[in-house]
């Protein structure tokens, strides 16, 4: 692209966990998560005793929990050149299954975040569990130790489904799940449910978000089971609904979201008024965020250099658990994690693949000030999807038309192939 760049701006900083381990790998998981027998069995007994392991405990059954955070603290470390002054505006625990580690540990990786970065005033801080993780007791753990948003993994409520899914809990078990967050202080609760299961009609779907809505969520996840490489779903294919069927499901189900309050904000986000997710928002503004864990994504703006990088972690857990070690009391020998470098020529397709994301887009300007460049070089294919009512005008706002948003994809194919 040979163009002059312009000067870039600081985005907003969010900061991601990631928790690698799970109790069971569902069929349609592609996600980076390892079984580890001592999620079995924290599953049958609530043993969170937090005791020493060395990087050796993963594989005598024990779930490595307090490694693990000493190596969430120096990848925190290794890292905080790029913050560049910012504070966190929200932190996501995701997974795996996070919920398997102690209110103990959460509350220490976020007494490090906090004292290494510092938060924002009303800093959102999430995190992920299964339903059939967790008790009450644990629920009140998390939120005094500084979580306050919960995101429950339902997926579905009916039973034939759960099973086609692989999920270890039951309807009743997700229900009573939502009902305990909420006893133990939670006053921002997500509820995931996916629709295109095998064999799901409407009438299934949309009972399926009368029980997410029944329970009074602020927030819900809603949205299609897709079959990725290298899980064993792309081995073994369910048979699902057809492409007519899958419509039918998604118009009778935003419809009804829509008419018990729940605002669509993002492709597969529906909420009640000043719920949406804040890290959800930063993730498809094209703004920052730090990845730390194993297999853990990241994204920086370096004004200085002109530079957009994305950096990524060793997803092996035992191979997270090995990098560097301490070399005493004044620093850590602890490499950065991979670094790609999002060129100038990338950057307006992967700036439009998170803004048109949100229902509403993004504010015009945000795309010279994140990509360092002018909103021109956007002029002439979006002039030709305008006059085919697909997008708005390029201001003030970065966005399709409510018409145009069905049909994402097919923009974002035009700026992959455009000139």
């Amino acid at each position: 692209m040979s163009i002059d760049l312009l000067p870039l701006r600081l985005p907003p900083l969010s900061l991601y966990v990631h928790i690698p381990w799970c109790v069971r790998k569902c069929p349609y998981c592609d996600f980076n998560s390892h079984v580890h027998a001592a999620g079995v069995q924290q599953v049958v007994a609530d043993a969170q005793v937090a005791t020493r392991h060395t990087a050796g405990a993963e594989s005598s059954g024990q779930l490595p929990e307090v490694d693990y955070v000493d190596q969430l603290e120096r990848d925190l470390r290794s890292q905080l050149p790029w913050v560049q002054g910012r504070k966190l505006g929200s932190i996501f625990f995701g997974g795996g299954t996070p919920s398997l580690f102690s209110p103990a540990a959460i509350g220490r990786i976020l007494d490090l975040a906090e004292s290494l970065v510092g938060f924002k005033d009303g800093i959102e801080i999430t995190l992920e569990a299964n339903p059939g993780t967790f008790e009450q007791a644990k629920f009140a753990g998390y939120r005094s130790a500084g979580v306050n948003r919960l995101s429950i993994g339902v997926q579905s409520f009916d039973p034939l489904q759960l099973q086609n899914l692989g999920r270890i809990h039951t309807g009743p078990e997700a229900e009573t799940a939502a009902t305990q967050a909420r006893s133990a202080g939670f006053d921002n609760i997500n509820i995931d449910l996916m629709h295109g299961l095998p064999g799901q009609s409407e009438t299934d779907a949309l009972r399926d978000l009368q029980r997410a809505v029944d329970l009074e969520v602020e927030h819900i996840s809603w949205y299609q089971l897709t079959i990725e490489p290298n899980t064993a779903f792309y081995s073994a294919p369910p048979v699902t609904p057809g492409s007519e069927e899958i419509a039918a499901i998604q118009q009778v189900g935003r419809t009804y979201l829509a008419e018990q309050g729940y605002g669509r904000y993002e492709v597969s986000a529906y909420c009640r008024t000043g719920f949406a997710s804040l890290h959800n928002q930063n993730y498809w503004s094209f703004a920052d965020y730090i990845g730390v864990g194993a297999g853990a994504h990241g994204k920086y703006t370096l004004p200085e250099s002109g530079r957009v990088i994305r950096t990524q972690r060793t997803r092996a857990p035992r191979d997270y658990l090995g990098l560097g070690c301490a070399i005493g009391e004044g620093g850590l020998d602890f490499p950065l994690p991979k670094t790609t470098d999002v060129p100038p020529e990338e950057r307006p397709l992967e700036f439009l693949m998170n803004a048109l994301r949100l229902v509403g887009g993004v504010p015009a300007e945000t795309f010279s000030a994140y990509t360092g460049l002018p909103t021109s070089v956007l002029a002439k294919e979006w002039q030709r999807l305008q006059a085919m009512e697909l997008v708005a005008p390029l201001a003030p706002r970065i966005t399709t038309t409510a018409f145009g948003y069905d049909y994402v994809d097919e923009i974002l194919q035009r700026f992959l192939r455009s000139d």
